[in-house]
């Protein structure tokens, strides 16, 4: 079928430029036409001038006779054809329309890949049926929260709220969710997901309700960086870009370990500091940043190593992440990324504990956390 469609829209183009070509037609202009008709023209001109005295009565029929002769001279030569150009580039576009598609598909041909399975539909059809699975499933936790005699509960609405923001339906997203934070049980969470949504509905723009719920968020918990993040933004739309700055400089020095948050964080501050003259931030500044992978000097080493030295170097190199995680337990990252050294290595049963150890520190994550559904999912799948 690509072959067939390939030929038809190359078949297509060249008529397009060939046609008009062939459909050409050669105009003739002969030379008796051209000149009678500037005589013709000279005759009325010259009664023109006699009928406003511009030239004697002599004078004029002295040119009369002399442009009759000319008329007369002309009729009698013999007529010799002007071909209209137009020809001049025809050459060139009819070798082109042909070659350049012959070019271009024996490129393809060549560099392409026109044997690769056509997979992207399947991908794409295997998306689809998911976002229908959750679409219906959504409908269903929407269907059991509206029925509830008490309105349903804050988590379930804001979990509901969530999913809408994931399937790009935001302003259903801002309805779940204001109804969230009006129930018992609603969280700093709660509402910075809700200044989230009203953010994105508003393409960018922190609106007075946005900026309330915002501070609301860091009333309930100070430490929230997406609601600090949101109050430096209504901050830097309010033309108080230093202020915004130093909202965002102040959370991420309270920070005591790395985290993803602390991320754009900073690309938030060093956009508002470029203008005032500050220097560009980086994670460092704030925390020390341990390797998540080996270094130069490990990579060096590594290639002078047999299979089985380098197998027992990378297996000394998990060892030591798994050392430094007793003395900080609390590090998320580092767990997950203890898992999935794990089972590079092939040690499923330690990656599953590694996974469970950070299931354990998922309370101040957002329900949309990649590394929630990263572990949920994981621990979802282990058969009990």
């Amino acid at each position: 079928m690509i072959w067939f469609a390939i030929t038809a829209l190359s078949l297509v183009a060249m008529l397009f430029v060939l046609l008009p070509l062939l459909q050409k037609k050669k105009e003739e202009v002969s030379e008796t036409a051209i000149t009678s008709s500037v005589l013709m023209d000279q005759l009325g001109e010259l009664e023109r001038d006699r009928s406003s005295g511009l030239i004697s009565e002599s004078e004029a029929d002295a040119a009369q006779k002399e442009i009759k002769r000319r008329i007369l001279s002309a009729n009698h030569r013999k007529s010799r054809p002007i071909m209209s150009s137009g020809s001049n580039g025809t050459a060139v576009l009819i070798a082109s329309a042909l070659f350049v598609p012959a070019i271009a598909i024996g490129y393809y041909v060549l560099l392409g890949s026109p044997s690769l399975p056509s997979m992207a539909f399947a991908d794409r059809e295997s998306e689809r049926q998911e976002i229908q699975q959750i679409s219906a499933m959504t409908d269903q936790l929407l269907s059991k929260l509206e029925n509830d005699p008490e309105g349903g509960n804050s988590e379930g609405w804001q979990l509901l709220g969530g999913t809408y923001m994931r399937l790009g339906r935001t302003q259903d997203a801002v309805q779940a969710l204001e109804k969230a934070v009006l129930l018992e049980g609603n969280t700093s969470v709660t509402w910075s997901m809700l200044a989230e949504a009203l953010v994105r509905m508003d393409q960018g723009i922190v609106s007075p309700r946005a900026a309330q719920a915002a501070d609301r968020a860091l009333e309930l918990n100070a430490n929230n960086p997406a609601a600090t993040f949101y109050e430096a933004l209504a901050l830097s739309q309010a033309g108080r870009e230093r202020d915004a700055y130093d909202v965002l400089v102040a959370r991420l020095k309270a920070a005591e370990a790395f985290s993803p948050w602390m991320e754009p964080l900073i690309e938030q501050a060093n956009r508002l500091g470029k203008a005032t003259g500050q220097a560009q931030l980086k994670v460092s500044d704030f925390v020390q940043v341990e390797p998540t992978g080996p270094t130069a000097e490990d990579v060096a080493a590594a290639q002078e190593l047999s299979s089985e030295e380098r197998a027992e170097f990378i297996r000394s190199m998990v060892e030591r992440l798994s050392e430094r995680l007793k003395a900080d337990p609390n590090n998320l990252d580092s767990w997950l990324r203890l898992a999935n050294a794990y089972e590079v290595i092939g040690e499923s049963a330690k990656a599953l504990d590694a996974f469970k150890q950070a299931s354990t520190l998922l309370a101040d994550l957002a329900k949309d956390d990649p590394r929630r559904l990263l572990i949920e999912q994981t621990l979802a799948d282990v058969p009990q």
